[in-house]
């Protein structure tokens, strides 16, 4: 069986799809066939070929996957708001079992499949399904992302607490660092969260300029440093 993880995050905005496709990056680099999924995607820019998924293009781009985009971002929304609220306003109705069944067909193909949730466990996807449903529906352990700032212990430690609630594996936490001015927490928050959560920490990711972020190889290479 195909192994996978669910890429998830303390917040929106805290770097979780850097993560997931720094982690693509690397797993292609080590010989690995990486697949990819950002099934549900609010705020795609409107082009005149359709919507665009800037994070779901991130991530086809650092797995170099010859999937469709319309296989990788099932559902891509145009208003820049919670999924739920976005798909009601466009009279999209979003359907987990139609992800999973995608979910399936792609990890056919590959050797690690990586998947980026919309915001945080709790983000609604519809009236009757969050973020925590969908994880449980693929059955794949979390990897939980979190920037490095004050307040981020309790975020953390909130989303470990409720995925553990919900019957969800957790594999790991990541710490990110997406601005280049630290605060003086920046340094006690990755030790503080491993013990307090009884999470193995994996990494603590330094702020990328848009350079590192850009390419697939200066990204691979930083996160198998951190």
């Amino acid at each position: 069986m195909t192994q996978g993880f669910f890429i998830t995050g303390t917040d929106t905005g805290v770097g979780k799809t850097l993560i997931a496709g720094g982690l693509a990056a690397l797993y292609r680099q080590l010989g690995l066939r990486i697949g990819v999924m950002k099934p549900v995607e609010s705020g795609c820019k409107r082009l005149k070929d359709g919507l665009h998924p800037r994070d779901a293009l991130f991530l086809k781009k650092m797995a170099s996957s010859p999937d469709r985009i319309e296989q990788i971002a099932p559902y891509r929304l145009e208003h820049a708001l919670t999924p739920r609220i976005a798909a009601e306003m466009e009279g999209i109705q979003i359907d987990l079992q139609e992800v999973g069944r995608i979910y399936q067909r792609l990890a056919c193909t590959y050797d690690l499949m990586l998947v980026e949730g919309a915001g945080g466990l709790l983000s609604p996807l519809s009236r009757d399904a969050s973020s925590v449903d969908l994880a449980r529906l693929l059955d794949i352990p979390l990897i939980v992302v979190a920037r490095n700032s004050l307040g981020t212990i309790n975020h953390t430690l909130l989303t470990v607490e409720h995925a553990r609630q919900s019957g969800l594996a957790l594999a790991g936490i990541i710490i990110n660092n997406g601005s280049a001015d630290a605060d003086l927490s920046a340094e006690t928050n990755p030790g503080l969260i491993e013990d307090l959560s009884g999470i193995p920490l994996l990494g603590v990711i330094p702020y990328l300029s848009m350079s590192e972020r850009d390419e697939a190889e200066p990204l691979a290479r930083l996160m198998a440093e951190h």
